[in-house]
Order: structure tokens, then C-alpha cells, then sequence
């Protein structure tokens, strides 16, 4: 796990040196082991180390050949890499260290880079340069565990772990105006867009080839299957299956030279982890976020869970009276991001940091088992869609814009939207945008903005489709753009690795083709993973609620922190800059802090005004380094 960086191409490569060392500094967090720079004639690669495998000078980066026609800057774990190792060996490849990286070299020298990246199992981002063809590949894992971003002009293209780590280079432009509203939108910017102007995101599942005339081309190299329609196996078998899978998963990811510890909600997920660590017999401390007296708090279930399974156990308590920390999270996360349980991630990536350099996550589990609220909701609308007429759908769309419905109606109402509009509905009722218009919060800078994901049209025919057309939608905004960048922000800006079994591609392809309504069985959201932790852990767990560091911001920020809240926003560069409308907000907050709720948009705000202001130091600081 490290931070990656480099230029190629254009002129003037050999002046690039600077650039490459001033973003490799600017992920000293990501890997605060080591710091390495290769230079080639086209081509100038940057490193920062977090050392996993290999912890001697071996295992430095950039990693290059011996004979230097081929470079690489690697973050991730390949958790394939010794099988790889042992196959490219009986090949007469010759290794020098016993890391992940070194494979990635000789692999793809032997294989080539399409046939190298469909045999590694594994979460990475890396670039490799080859300097006889004069080719930078840029790669990322199947499902965008790490974050890898680009920017190309003048026939030159920068990389980098982060948007930031560009930025330092000076390879972006100003902020964007329609990133800003999807922030807005959203809580955070989704993988098709970044917050500054120029900069692109590699997306999951992506070779992107770079050639020395300048032009460049992405090709995706593999995509989850889709719900089978039919059971081609009963829920025992795909209980029984499960379980295999995850040992399995769990398995590799145990491997590691450096200490290794679990998170511990007391939910399914992470129980069923920490299960199979025990299981395999796995010498592992778990932790857990506790929040004393609130009814959020989840540790008295994680204490139970952890004395069942005889583990080794620690508790972490978020006092909710202390000032919150939006500098951590301001600069924990290159760009704007208000996902509250973050606050949670960061706290006990903090905490496990001094102890171990591996944390084993339960996330993944809710996206592809089915354990979403809206999953269930989706599934039964879809299947009632069905039954449903074209033209009587089409007769309520066309009504539907002129009727509102509130209080008792609203849900019923909701629902018949979904049956009949399938994704386009599903888009248009969440509370975004709208929010911001009807009290009049956009500021000037955000006139004319639109949000592309709500210009999707309803239909009867999504509506028929509607889990597929959801999760494919949900994998490319949160999935990728929040829960994703959630556990790598907080984690690695403590030098942790989070690795996550539910992530392990055999489990996700094994997930994501069973039937709808088998992970959905008998109504139950995350059906076999319940019946998995019923079997392994206790009916305790299999019945509980969903679990996940949750932070209650809305009620906090309506209470103990409104004083701060305001205090931040009355002196707001937000204003200043034509973002938001402050005197709205705060009138906005004094009117809802009387019920002890506050609408999630005005958190959003919060979260945009501490980025912005640490973005405005950042660059004053920069200035002054250089003057």
C-alpha cells in the first residue's frame, strides 16, 4: 500500500523531476516507509512506501528491471503474488526481493499486460513504463479499490494516487463548477468526475495505454455479472459456498510481515470476519468505535460478538462532546467528502495505527449480499413491473408531475413511482439538489448547473430491470465514489492498509450472478450472510441491525456542535466565493435545530467549507515555499 506518481512524454521530461517529488511528498502519508524517484529519457516515476511484503531495501520503489527498459510504481496488495512468483520462476525469471511489485515486473514481460493484469487477484493501481516501446500502462483493480487520477495536456500525462498529489505537480485547473454541485448532490464526487478541472479518474476494471505520440486509449478488461434469472442452486448451497469463499478471502488477506488487526461493528459483516479469522486461527486484535450513551452506540454487540469468538478485543470511544476534527477530514480526503461515518474510520485508523499496519474490513458485504434497505423496496417493484401494463404506467407518469403527496401518501406514492419509472424515479426522489433550491442556498458560481445523473428519464421498461439498472448505477456514485474512498482516505492517511474480503473478486462474481431473489430470500436483506452468521456466530448478530461506525451528525450538528458549526460558516470563504449562500444555511439551521435534526445538505456545507479552506492554505503555503 503506497502513493504513486509520475509524468511521461512532452518536452522538457528531464525537468519533470520536481513535479514528480513535490506529488510523491504530497502522499508522504500513504507511505511514510520510503520515498524513491526513476528517471528516464520520456519518462520520470515517483514513490512513496508503506512496506507490507518485504520490508528491507528489496522491496523499495520505483521497482525497475535490471536492465531498465521497464519500470513500475505499484500501490495495492496482489494477494496471488507467491503462486504468480512460483509459476514465473519455473519460467527462469530471477527475483531479487519477495514482494508483490516484483511480480507485476517479470509478469509482464513474459505475459503482456492484458494477459498479466486477468491473472492478479488482488486490490492495486499502478503504472508501469515500458521504455523500449515508450508506453505507460495505467491499471486499476476490478472493482476501483484504489484511487489512481490522470491529467493529459501538451501531449504529456501526469499520474498520481490523488487529485491533491496532482494538484501539488500543478497539473490541474480551478475547481469545477458542475463537480461542485455533484458534491453537493451527493456528499461526495463520484469516479466520472473530479473536483478539479483536467483531471480524470481511472476507472475500476481499466488498462488505460499511453503512447509516446501522445494519444492515449482505456480499455475495460473485466465487468461483474448480472443476477441469474433463474435458481441454479438452493440457498443452502449458496449458504455452504459462502462460507468457503470467505475463508478463503479472509485467508489471504491474513498474509502480510507486518501486524494485522479487524474492525468490529457488532453487525453481520464484520462478526462474520472476525469469525473467520478465529477460524483460521489468525493471532488478530479487532476494534471497535464506541459512543457512550448514545443510542448509535453499537459496542456493548461488538463485546458480545468478540467474547463468543474468543478474540482479543479493544474499544474506542468518540466522546460526542468534543469539538469535531474537520481539518482530519479535510485533509484525510483529497477532495470534498461528507460521508459522516469517516469521522468514525479516521478515529479508530488512528487508534489501530501504532499497533498494526493491516485492517481487515467488513465492507463490500451490503453491495453485493443485498443488505440495503432500498435493495428489498427495489426487488418487489421491479417485480410488480412487470405485471403492470405499459400504458397504465405511462398514464401515471404523465399525471404524476402534477401531483405532490406528503405525510402517509408519500411512501405509497414513492413506491408506485419506482414500479412504474423504474431508475429515472429512483433519481429524481432523492433530497439533493432540490434542497438547496428550495432554500435558496446556491450561490451565484452554481447558477445553470445541472445534475447529470437526474436528466435519466423514468420508464416502465427500467422499472422491469430495475435491480440491475440500480446496482450498475449504484457501483458507479457510491459504491465507487463514497464506501470505496471512505476506508482508503482514513486508512491510509494513517499508513494503514484496509483489506476487505467481501472485495475479493471470486466472492463478488460468486454474489453477484446468484438470483435476486435467493440473496433476498424470504424477504430478508443479506439473506445467506444472516443464515451464514446465525450458523457461525448466534442469532444475536444474524437478526441485528445494519452496523458501520455511524456518526450522528444531523442530530450533532443541530446541538453539541452548532456553536462551532456556526462559528465556521460565518466567516466562510464559501460566501466569498460565490459557492453557497451563508446567511441562508444559518437560518436554515437555527430554524431546524428546534426539532434536534438538521437536513444532511447543511453537513454537506460544513464538509465543503473546511475542504475549501484547507485547499486556500495549502496553496498560501505553496506560494511562500516558492517566493
Amino acid at each position: 500500500m503506497c502513493g504513486i506518481a509520475g509524468v511521461v512524454g512532452g518536452h522538457g521530461i528531464q525537468s519533470m523531476d520536481g513535479a514528480v517529488l513535490r506529488m510523491a511528498r504530497a502522499l508522504a502519508r500513504r507511505g511514510p516507509d520510503a520515498e524513491g524517484l526513476e528517471i528516464w529519457t520520456h519518462a520520470v516515476l515517483g514513490h512513496r512506501r508503506l512496506a507490507i511484503f518485504d520490508l528491507s531495501e528489496a522491496g523499495h520503489q520505483p521497482m525497475v528491471l535490471p536492465d531498465r527498459r521497464v519500470g513500475i510504481v505499484f500501490n495495492g496488495a496482489i494477494y496471488n503474488f507467491r503462486e504468480l512468483r512460483a509459476l514465473l520462476e519455473s519460467r527462469g525469471c530471477e527475483f531479487h526481493s519477495h514482494t508483490d511489485t516484483e511480480v507485476l515486473l517479470h509478469g509482464y514481460r513474459e505475459w503482456g499486460i492484458d494477459d498479466l493484469v486477468r491473472r492478479l487477484h488482488g486490490m492495486f493501481a499502478f503504472g508501469l513504463w515500458d521504455d523500449d516501446k515508450r508506453k505507460l500502462f495505467l491499471v486499476r483493480d476490478r472493482l476501483g479499490v484504489k484511487p489512481l487520477v490522470y491529467a493529459e495536456r501538451n501531449g504529456q500525462l501526469a499520474f498520481a494516487s490523488t487529485v491533491r498529489a496532482l494538484r501539488s505537480g500543478g497539473f490541474t485547473g480551478d475547481i469545477d463548477e458542475n463537480s461542485v454541485a455533484e458534491y453537493l448532490e451527493f456528499g461526495f464526487v463520484t469516479d466520472a468526475r473530479s473536483i478539479y478541472r483536467g483531471v480524470s479518474k481511472v476507472p475500476a476494471a481499466t488498462i488505460l495505454e499511453w503512447s509516446a505520440d501522445g494519444s492515449s486509449a482505456s480499455r475495460q478488461y473485466w465487468s461483474p455479472p448480472r443476477a441469474a434469472g433463474t435458481n441454479r442452486q438452493t440457498f443452502e448451497d449458496a449458504v455452504d459456498q459462502t462460507e468457503k469463499l470467505l475463508l478463503r478471502a479472509v485467508e489471504r488477506r491474513l498474509y502480510a510481515d507486518v501486524p494485522v488487526g479487524a474492525l468490529l461493528s457488532g453487525g453481520v459483516d464484520s462478526s462474520l470476519i472476525c469469525w473467520a479469522i478465529a477460524r483460521l486461527g489468525g493471532n488478530v486484535t479487532a476494534y471497535t468505535v464506541a459512543i457512550p450513551n448514545d443510542p448509535w452506540d453499537e459496542s456493548a454487540d461488538a463485546r458480545a460478538t468478540a467474547g463468543r469468538l474468543g478474540i482479543s478485543h479493544h474499544v474506542l470511544e468518540l466522546s460526542p462532546d468534543a469539538a469535531p476534527d474537520f481539518s482530519e477530514l479535510a485533509s484525510a480526503y483529497a477532495e470534498p467528502f461528507a460521508c459522516a461515518s469517516a469521522l468514525g474510520m479516521l478515529m479508530v485508523s488512528r487508534a489501530v495505527a501504532p499497533a498494526a499496519k493491516v485492517l481487515l474490513t467488513g465492507d463490500g458485504g451490503d453491495d453485493v449480499f443485498l443488505g440495503y434497505p432500498e435493495h428489498r423496496h427495489y426487488w418487489v417493484a421491479q417485480k410488480l413491473a412487470r405485471a403492470v401494463p405499459a400504458a397504465a404506467a405511462n398514464r401515471w407518469q404523465q399525471r404524476r408531475r402534477s401531483m405532490s403527496f406528503n405525510g402517509p401518501f408519500r411512501r405509497a406514492t414513492s413506491f408506485i413511482d419506482y414500479t412504474t419509472g423504474g431508475l429515472g424515479s429512483v433519481i429524481s426522489h432523492h433530497d439533493g439538489w432540490p434542497v438547496y433550491q428550495k432554500h435558496n442556498l446556491l450561490g451565484a458560481r452554481l447558477a445553470g448547473t445541472t445534475i447529470s445523473q437526474r436528466l435519466v428519464s423514468p420508464s416502465i421498461d427500467s422499472a422491469r430491470h430495475l435491480m440491475n439498472d440500480f446496482l450498475e448505477y449504484d457501483r458507479a456514485t457510491r459504491f465507487t465514489g463514497e464506501y470505496l474512498p471512505k476506508v482508503d482516505g482514513a486508512t491510509m492517511y494513517y499508513a494503514l492498509e484496509a483489506r476487505s474480503p467481501f472485495l475479493d473478486q471470486e466472492m463478488w462474481e460468486f454474489a453477484a450472478a446468484l438470483p435476486y431473489d435467493l440473496r433476498l430470500h424470504r424477504g430478508r436483506l443479506k439473506a445467506v450472510l444472516r443464515e451464514l452468521a446465525r450458523r457461525k456466530v448466534g442469532e444475536r448478530v444474524a437478526r441485528g441491525r445494519k452496523r458501520g461506525f455511524g456518526v450522528p451528525v444531523q442530530r450533532w450538528i443541530a446541538g453539541r456542535w452548532r456553536r462551532i458549526v456556526e462559528e465556521t460558516l460565518r466567516n466562510s470563504l464559501l460566501e466569498r466565493e460565490g459557492w453557497i449562500r451563508i446567511d441562508a444555511a444559518l437560518s436554515l439551521l437555527e430554524h431546524d435545530a428546534r426539532s434536534g435534526w438538521a437536513p444532511i445538505q447543511l453537513w454537506y456545507i460544513l464538509v465543503l467549507e473546511s475542504w475549501l479552506q484547507d485547499q486556500r492554505y495549502a496553496e498560501r503555503a505553496d506560494k511562500a515555499a516558492h517566493s
